[in-house]
């Protein structure tokens, strides 16, 4: 999928909390694809990130968010997120909901941050991922979002065509991996046919 990726460069720097078992699960998720695709984006694998030396780093020297939808979040379609001269700073968790609750339960420099969220009428195209609710977005499509609004917000001055083509590897690798479904004769997709 490299060929396929539109990189954007940012002031926002974009940090990918990874669960273990999602980076064990498989190389070509979301999580990767929007790591690869933000050229100022961190990768990290783990659980407990409470005193991880570069990420309590970033939210020290940048004006942190952690994009999660609460009560009490910042709607980011609505409102503009820079309220200092720090640079911006948006943490992502790539994971289930299920590991999400974990990484959230263990770090506690993450409990700390304010909430990010949005709103959106547009729904998931991951068709060979079952999500938790229509409402939810993978993490490289939430990431267009959250691109999306700062651009409104005057903080980001991005290209309209380079957000047209943020999802393209995305969408390549979900129409390779239907192709594999509907082909009988391969081996190569972890995914159950309905018979």
């Amino acid at each position: 999928m490299c060929k396929y990726f539109c990189k954007i460069e940012t002031e926002t720097k974009f940090i990918i909390l990874m669960h273990p078992k999602e980076f064990k699960k498989v190389k070509n998720n979301t999580g990767h694809f929007t790591h690869q695709s933000l050229p100022n984006s961190e990768l990290f694998i783990g659980i407990d990130f409470t005193d991880h030396k570069r990420i309590n780093e970033i939210i020290q020297t940048h004006e942190s968010y952690i994009l999660f939808p609460s009560e009490h979040a910042l709607n980011l379609t609505q409102t503009n997120p820079k309220t200092t001269q720090k640079p911006l700073a948006v943490f992502l968790i790539d994971s289930t909901w299920s590991c999400t609750g974990s990484i959230f339960h263990h770090s506690k420099n993450l409990q700390e941050l304010p909430h990010m969220s949005f709103t959106t009428t547009k729904t998931s195209a991951y068709e060979i991922k079952e999500q938790p609710n229509e409402a939810y977005l993978s993490t490289i499509e939430s990431t267009l979002v959250v691109l999306e609004c700062l651009k409104a917000h005057g903080v980001e001055a991005i290209e309209e065509k380079s957000l047209e083509l943020f999802l393209r590897p995305f969408y390549k690798m979900i129409a390779y991996q239907k192709a594999l479904i509907n082909n009988p004769m391969s081996n190569a997709v972890r995914y159950k046919r309905h018979k």
